[in-house]
Parts: structure tokens; C-alpha cells; sequence
């Protein structure tokens, strides 16, 4: 045989071992593959690694605004709604970490138990996304739907939840001990509904893969971010302009109606292409108000020069 080929035998039992010694997870150059429009800094399994700062900065932007700029870009399916949640007014927002459940079969169940045995991880399929959080992430859960028997947490997990990442969950499933969940403060939980049945015929196959959440398709290290009316799911490397646009958008609204009341503009003149006026008045306004505008200059300018409304 001649040596390109052995060589080539043998790397390809290599890959083939490298792939099979791993839980149900992308390998690090297949996650990097999937994300590979984010230049920025990664987690040690190739997960985009958004910053805390853009983390803060999104928990002061809204969906609506978010989404706008989603749809420009021609994302469509990142929008997800009608959840049941444990607080109205507790939004959550992160990187997301994903898992896709599907219903079990006993070959299959044991296989991905006895590997993750291997790994050493422990306790039920459910727990193992649990055991990886990171501050700032955001648990992403594909449940199917799944309400009675589809209980991914109840409080314990819920409480070992908050105190790795400090956020909350986002699950197509459901989840047990509503009252217990509604006293860890500033936890939250997007669910389709409580029930108070245990887990019972899911298994986890896929953790930090590309996932499905209703109509919104999900991939690991998504910038996350909701409010009671939906969960929005912001790719990685859109985060930073999306945050960005909604933060002009919010200060465009404010100087809009502070103009208006004090009748300096019309409607007519606020609402339309804006005037040179209108510009010097808006970054006077800025200068002025004591409002701490976290977008840099040139983004600034930019958003200044393409001003369409």
C-alpha cells in the first residue's frame, strides 16, 4: 500500500475516533464551520463568545427594534412567541446554549449514556447542558412540544440553573414547580406550560448543535434576547450591529418626542427625511441630554448618514 494512502487511512481513524469519544456534540471545527461569519473571541468548544458589555447593552433594547434590523439583513426565522412564563416582567438575556431532545428508544438511550458515562458525565440526559453553563448563557432547550412527561426542570435544576449562569431557560417543552421556579429571584423561564408530571421518554441528542425552537432556528452562542410578548434570537455576528441600530433607534424616539412637546419640530418634519436642521439639533440633543450613547462616533455617522425616515 503506499504511504499517501496509509496515511490517509489513518487519519481517517483518528477523526472517526475523535468524533465518537464526544457526547452529542458539533466538534469544534464543525461549530466554528456552522458560525463562521463571527471573527470575534470563541469558548474553548468553538462557541461564539459574545461580550458581557453587548450582553448588558441588549437587556436595553427592544425586540421590535431588533427584529427590524434581523428582517433587513435577511434574517426571518428568529422570532419565536406564544410562551407560558414564571415572571412577566424578568426578561432573559444571553448566549445561547443549545440541546435538542427527541423521544427515546432504549438502544439509543443506553448508547448516549454509556458515552457520556465515559465523559464523565453524570445524572440524566437533561442535567448535561445544565453542567456546561457559563455565566451570561442562556439554557435553549428543543423539547418538541413536549408538555406531560416533557418537564426539562423543576426548582433544583432551576437553582443550579441560576447560580452557574445567572439567566434563565428558553424551552419548546415545559417545566414542574412553577411556585418553586417563581422564588428564585431574577430567574426566569420561557416554557410552552407547567405541568406537574416528572421527565419521562426524552433523551438529549444533540448538545451545542443547531436546533429548532417553534418557527426560529437557533445555533450555539445566538445572542438571546425577550420580552413577554417573544424570544428573539440574534446570530452571533449580527449581535453588535443589531444592539447597536436598536440603541439609535431608542435615542432617534426620545429626541423625536422631546422635540415634538417642546414644539420645535412638527410631526410632519420629525417623521420625515430629516433636515441638516433637524441633524444639528439631534447630536446638539445628544450632547445635551446626558443620555450615554454606547455606540461609537462612526457608528454614529453612519447611522446619520443613511438616515431614510
Amino acid at each position: 500500500m503506499k504511504p499517501k494512502a496509509i496515511l490517509l487511512i489513518a487519519l481517517l481513524f483518528v477523526l472517526t475516533k475523535a468524533d465518537t469519544s464526544r457526547a452529542q456534540t458539533l466538534s469544534k471545527d464543525e461549530l466554528i464551520f456552522y458560525t463562521s461569519a463571527w471573527k470575534g473571541e470563541r469558548f474553548p468548544d468553538g462557541r461564539p463568545k459574545i461580550s458581557d458589555d453587548l450582553i448588558q447593552r441588549a437587556k436595553n433594547i427592544g425586540i421590535e427594534e431588533a427584529w427590524t434590523v434581523l428582517r433587513n439583513e435577511g434574517y426571518n426565522n428568529q422570532f419565536e412567541g406564544n410562551w407560558k412564563l414564571v415572571h412577566d416582567d424578568v426578561p432573559v438575556v444571553g448566549r445561547a446554549v443549545t440541546a435538542m431532545f427527541m423521544p427515546t428508544r432504549p438502544d439509543v438511550e443506553k448508547n448516549i449514556k454509556d458515552k457520556g458515562v465515559k465523559q464523565g458525565r453524570k445524572g440524566n440526559t437533561n442535567a448535561w447542558p445544565i453542567d456546561i453553563l457559563q455565566p451570561g448563557d442562556v439554557y435553549v432547550a428543543d423539547g418538541f412540544g413536549k408538555i406531560q412527561g416533557g418537564t426539562l426542570i423543576g426548582d433544583n435544576l432551576g437553582n443550579s440553573i441560576y447560580n452557574k449562569s445567572g439567566n434563565g431557560v428558553i424551552f419548546d417543552g415545559s417545566a414542574r414547580d412553577l411556585q418553586g421556579l417563581s422564588k428564585i429571584k431574577g430567574f426566569n423561564a420561557f416554557v410552552r406550560d407547567f405541568d406537574p408530571s416528572y421527565l419521562e421518554e426524552m433523551v438529549l441528542m444533540g448538545l451545542n448543535t443547531p436546533i429548532r425552537i417553534g418557527r426560529a432556528i437557533v445555533l450555539p452562542g445566538d445572542l438571546v434576547i425577550s420580552e413577554k410578548e417573544g424570544v428573539l434570537f440574534i446570530p452571533a455576528h449580527l449581535a453588535e450591529k443589531v444592539v447597536a441600530t436598536a440603541e439609535f433607534i431608542a435615542l432617534r424616539d426620545q429626541f423625536g418626542q422631546a422635540m415634538l412637546k417642546s414644539g420645535r419640530f412638527t410631526t410632519g418634519e420629525i417623521d420625515s427625511q430629516w433636515t441638516s436642521q433637524i441633524r444639528e439639533a439631534f447630536l446638539t440633543w445628544l450632547a445635551q441630554s446626558g443620555e450615554k450613547v454606547k455606540m461609537t462616533r462612526a457608528q454614529l455617522d453612519a447611522f446619520m448618514e443613511k438616515r431614510t425616515w
